[in-house]
């Protein structure tokens, strides 16, 4: 199906975007503060799987219609952002109870997938990326879905090992009400600050 030395060039650079910080990491780490390491990975999964959406759409060629109408970017990129700021305000809202309520793994999977369908900018991504190791002589599909597959499995790697790290921090320090307090402000933060980005994000 691929060439080995075309998937051999692709894996470093694959490897290489997934080790640049961005919104996928910064979200593993959010969940990873709110609700520990399971939840930082469960919505590392949710992620990788929403990612694996954006590839099948753009492989089955209707990410080009998106890239070509400004309109139905513009919709689906304002509705990420709005369901960013709703996941800030319940994380704010929750800094102020007694005890900060955990994500679960469930939810935090729910969420990563929902935030990571919702940001329109991936599916340009992949339509840009992933069809310069494309052979046009060989199936479409098949090609964009084995490199996708590449691609979000070293996003579970790298994200997974972040999400990790802030669960495992988090986990230890949540039997204090003040860190629960400023924990439910810092993923707030995340949140918003994720919100912003791509609110002010650039179509092309």
């Amino acid at each position: 199906m691929i060439e080995p030395l075309v998937l051999l060039a692709y894996i470093p650079a694959a490897l290489a975007l997934n080790l640049t910080p961005g919104a996928d990491m910064m979200f593993c780490m959010g969940q990873g503060l709110r609700g520990g390491p399971r939840a930082a990975m469960a919505a590392n999964a949710g992620i990788a799987c929403g990612g694996m959406v954006h590839v099948l759409v753009a492989g089955l060629g209707l990410g080009a219609l998106m890239a070509a109408h400004p309109g139905i970017f513009e919709a689906v990129r304002w509705l990420g952002v709005a369901y960013l700021l709703w996941l800030a305000v319940k994380s704010l809202r929750a800094s102020g109870m007694p005890e900060v309520p955990r994500v679960s793994p469930g939810r935090a999977f729910r969420e990563g997938l929902v935030v990571n369908l919702l940001n329109p900018k991936v599916i340009l991504f992949v339509l840009a990326f992933i069809p310069q190791f494309v052979d046009p002589a060989r199936p479409i599909l098949p090609q964009f879905l084995l490199f996708g597959a590449v691609l979000s499995v070293g996003g579970l790697v790298v994200n997974g090992a972040v999400g990790l790290a802030a669960g495992g921090a988090a986990g230890r320090l949540m039997r204090s009400a003040r860190f629960a307090t400023v924990l439910g402000r810092v993923s707030a933060g995340i949140f918003g600050a994720l919100a912003l980005r791509l609110a002010l994000m650039q179509r092309s």
